[in-house]
C-alpha cells in the first residue's frame, strides 16, 4: 500500500530508491502491511518510516494489481492523505524525498505508480484543484471496526 500526499502546489511527495533492483528511481512512498496488521495503520506506519512525516488518511484513491514483480503477484492500495506534522526526511528504503510537479516526476521505479499519477492527474483536472480530492463531503476514510 501507499500514501499520495500532494503540497499547495499540486506536487506529488515521491522517495528515491535507495538500493536493489529499483535503485536510484523514484516512487509513492509505499510498503507491506506485516503480519496481522491492520492496513492502514501499515500505510501510516510505512509512510513514517520512509518519509518522517505523519499523516492523517482521507480516502481510497485507487486499486491496482502490481505485476512488475513475475516472483511476487501484489494488490496495491493507494490512500490519499494529508500530511499532520513533520518535515520530509527520507528514511528506510530511500535515500530522498521531494516535491515533484505532476507533470515533470522524474523516472519512476514501477509501473503502476504512472498509472496512478496518470488517474491523480485526471482527478485534479476534473476537480480543477487538488483541495477538492480532499473536500470532507466525498469519501471520507473512516477505519472499519474489527469484525472479530
Amino acid at each position: 500500500m501507499a500514501a499520495i500526499v500532494l503540497n499547495d502546489k499540486n506536487q506529488i511527495l515521491l522517495g528515491r530508491r535507495k538500493e536493489g533492483q529499483y535503485q536510484g528511481l523514484w516512487c509513492i512512498p509505499c510498503g507491506y502491511v506485516e503480519y496481522e496488521e491492520d492496513v492502514y495503520d501499515a500505510v501510516t506506519r510505512e509512510f513514517k518510516e520512509e518519509t518522517g512525516l505523519d499523516i492523517d488518511l482521507i480516502r481510497v484513491f485507487t486499486v491496482q494489481s502490481n505485476f512488475h514483480n513475475p516472483e511476487n503477484h501484489t494488490v496495491g492500495i493507494w490512500f490519499l492523505a494529508r500530511v499532520r506534522e513533520g518535515s520530509p526526511v527520507a528514511g528506510d528504503d530511500l535515500d530522498a524525498v521531494g516535491y515533484f510537479d505532476l507533470h515533470k516526476v522524474p523516472q519512476l521505479a514501477f509501473p503502476t505508480d504512472h498509472i496512478v499519477i496518470n488517474y491523480l492527474r485526471k482527478e485534479i483536472m476534473r476537480s480543477q484543484k487538488a483541495n477538492s480530492l480532499y473536500d470532507s463531503k466525498v469519501n471520507w476514510l473512516t477505519k472499519p471496526d474489527r469484525l472479530y
